[in-house]
């Protein structure tokens, strides 16, 4: 079976090789945690971020920078796809782990999250599990963890912090917008979840969405993220499903243009709610679009549009 922080490692080897290429810098604990700021105070690049969000997914068969029309703007675009979704998107790139310690509070994904089962009803809905003797995570943070905190995630890895990597991004920075925008395949998989459907009946799966110009304001920079997943982010998926017309009507309901709160930017949204995740229609966080075929019918199924005036409103654009 396809062993994730493996695979994870392998392109990590390409950044621990040569940093100052990537724009990254490496630290290492007294423990031997590797930490690999790729934003915090590391300048960071595109070429890091790609790196980044294939690290994320544990594996990618393609991660690329494009560039995308999006009405009368043209915005640099990762694409991204995989052909194990419920694996690279759930079991990894999904941030479904919360490190607390002390007072040390971060999100944490990528493949190390197979080996410490975080969340554990995720790893059971979808039956994988990672044996390997290293774990490489990604830490969305502002600071730099420490040794104890280190010592504690190794732990619930099992395995020997000399054999921890741990990837700090920051939402301010380039790299941490590239790999934010590279989460859009991962959204549409999340919102198709949410909606009843059944993650390992998805085969294959690609999408794309603009990288948006930085923001020195976390705030800001926030919304700016989520923007380009919400009203720039497109999805295709190859499935395998016995119900064509329950497909199409759960097609229907993935993209964001469903929640109550479309049409506004997301940092307005957020700020609405002072930035209380909870109080925000959830049916918000999905893609602008998505496409599906089916391979056991031949038939697809398409939903939603991409929203060119939101995402000038988002870069704040005349």
């Amino acid at each position: 079976m396809l062993s994730v922080n493996k695979e994870a490692l392998k392109i990590l080897d390409d950044i621990l090789k040569d940093p100052e290429a990537f724009g990254a810098e490496i630290d290492v604990l007294p423990s031997g945690t590797t930490l690999i700021d790729t934003g915090l105070e590391a300048k960071g690049s595109y070429r890091l971020g790609l790196k980044v969000t294939e690290i994320a997914m544990g594996e990618a068969e393609a991660t690329s920078l494009i560039f995308a029309n999006y009405g009368d703007i043209t915005l640099p675009t990762i694409a991204v796809a995989t052909s194990y979704p419920p694996i690279s998107l759930f079991a990894c790139q999904l941030a479904g782990w919360k490190i607390k310690v002390g007072d040390y509070v971060a999100d944490a994904s990528g493949p190390g999250r197979a080996l410490a089962q975080k969340p554990k009803r995720v790893f059971e809905k979808i039956g994988y599990r990672d044996e390997f003797d290293s774990a490489v995570l990604l830490i969305e943070t502002s600071k730099k963890p420490t040794d104890v905190v280190a010592l504690e995630i190794s732990k619930a890895c099992d395995v020997d912090p000399k054999n921890l990597y741990l990837l700090l991004t920051s939402i301010t920075s380039i790299a941490g917008f590239v790999q934010i925008s590279g989460r859009i395949v991962e959204t549409a998989l999340f919102k198709l979840d949410h909606l009843g459907f059944d993650p390992s009946k998805a085969l294959h799966g690609a999408g794309y969405a603009p990288i948006m110009p930085l923001h020195p304001d976390w705030g800001k920079a926030m919304g700016r993220c989520e923007d380009a997943l919400t009203y720039g982010g497109y999805t295709h998926f190859f499935v395998d499903f016995e119900d064509d017309e329950k497909l199409k009507e759960t097609v229907e309901k993935v993209p964001s243009s469903k929640s109550k709160t479309y049409g506004k930017t997301c940092y307005e949204i957020y700020k609405e709610v002072d930035f209380d995740f909870t109080k925000v229609d959830p049916d918000i966080f999905a893609p602008a679009a998505v496409v599906v075929s089916n391979i056991r019918s031949g038939r697809t199924y398409m939903a939603g549009k991409i929203n060119t005036q939101v995402l000038k409103e988002s870069i704040e654009m005349p």
